[in-house]
């Protein structure tokens, strides 16, 4: 399912110690090993999770299980494969860019797409399609192209099979403040694609933020591989 690795401090939350930067686990989609490798947990389930407080990033290549990633802006992206899910061990903990994941959101993971942005996530099995927030690294398991929250898994109708075959489609980026939850439920489409949000920003040739600041969130980001 996935690993994680320190966050950026969000909301007032100490910095995690780099000790826990680059702990792997792999695990099956129906529950990643639990463990403090994944970063502090800085919401309880069962509280509100806060949304949005995050920052734009892109960040810089990076090599996981001898294989290097290359994030960046391409507007093009435009992918097929296997989409999973992860969930309840990762709930109420830092995302790459320093959100709080909420696996009752409609957000994902991707391994080179900028954070926050919208992706249109079509499942290829059923015809349903929904714009999707990406706010965290992954998925680094075989063949897999995203990794989704448990609220995606659920509006898609894959969750009890764990796995999917999707497409994937960069749609823009997203806003920093806020919850766009209801606003991308509300895209949710069976049989035609996922109309675009109306706070989709548009994209620019520049990335979002200095390099030196790309560094500091890719090295401070939350990691986790399926």
């Amino acid at each position: 399912m996935g690993r994680q690795f320190a966050g950026t401090v969000w909301g007032g939350v100490a910095r995690v110690a780099a000790l826990a930067v680059g702990c792997f686990a792999l695990a099956h989609c129906s529950g990643p090993f639990a463990g403090k490798e994944y970063g502090p947990r800085v919401v309880e389930e069962g509280q509100p999770v806060p949304k949005g407080g995050g920052t734009y990033s892109v960040g810089k290549p990076y090599s996981i299980n001898g294989q290097t990633y290359v994030p960046a802006e391409n507007t093009s992206y435009r992918v097929e494969g296997i989409a999973s899910w992860y969930g309840r061990d990762f709930h109420g903990r830092l995302t790459a860019n320093g959100e709080v994941y909420d696996m009752h959101s409609i957000s994902a993971a991707h391994t080179t797409l900028p954070m926050p942005s919208y992706v249109r996530v079509t499942n290829l099995d059923n015809g349903r399609s929904i714009i999707v927030r990406v706010n965290n690294r992954g998925p680094y398991h075989r063949n897999r192209v995203i990794d989704l929250s448990i609220g995606t898994a659920n509006a898609l109708d894959f969750y009890s099979r764990g796995i999917a075959r999707v497409r994937v489609e960069y749609v823009g980026r997203a806003p920093l403040e806020g919850s766009d939850d209801a606003m991308l439920m509300a895209t949710l489409r069976e049989g035609s694609p996922a109309p675009a949000p109306s706070k989709v920003m548009l994209a620019a040739a520049k990335p979002f933020i200095p390099a030196a600041a790309n560094d500091a969130a890719l090295s401070q980001g939350s990691l986790h591989a399926r």
